[in-house]
């Protein structure tokens, strides 16, 4: 099982979210967070003065998928949320050990 952590622009979301129902992704979970990577700060005029944005608002999308639906999911994350300017974000891949299903008890893959 793969982890699946991206994040994205706020607006992009109803993109991404679409991109991951059509290939059959129906369980995430999202965060608002704040945060920066390699691009420098963005920043904005008002009343004519320059202002850097700390720590702009992103989303922080998560799901769980079978090893062989990660290269998928990736594909529509990054062609849903890329709008080709810095700042688009990142996805990362994490490797689970073991799920299980609270109410079943099922584990593994089954209980994704």
């Amino acid at each position: 099982m793969i982890r699946v952590v991206a994040y994205v622009r706020p607006h992009r979301l109803e993109e991404v979210k679409s991109a991951l129902a059509e290939r059959g992704v129906t369980g995430i979970t999202v965060s608002e967070v704040r945060g920066c990577g390699s691009s420098a700060e963005p920043s904005d005029w008002m009343l004519g003065k320059e202002y850097v944005i700390p720590l702009p608002a992103r989303l922080k999308l998560e799901t769980v998928v079978r090893d062989d639906m990660a290269e998928a999911v990736v594909e529509a994350i990054a062609g849903s949320a890329r709008s080709g300017r810095p700042g688009d974000g990142k996805i990362v891949l994490q490797r689970e050990l073991d799920c299980i299903r609270i109410r079943t008890g099922e584990r593994g893959e089954t209980a994704v």
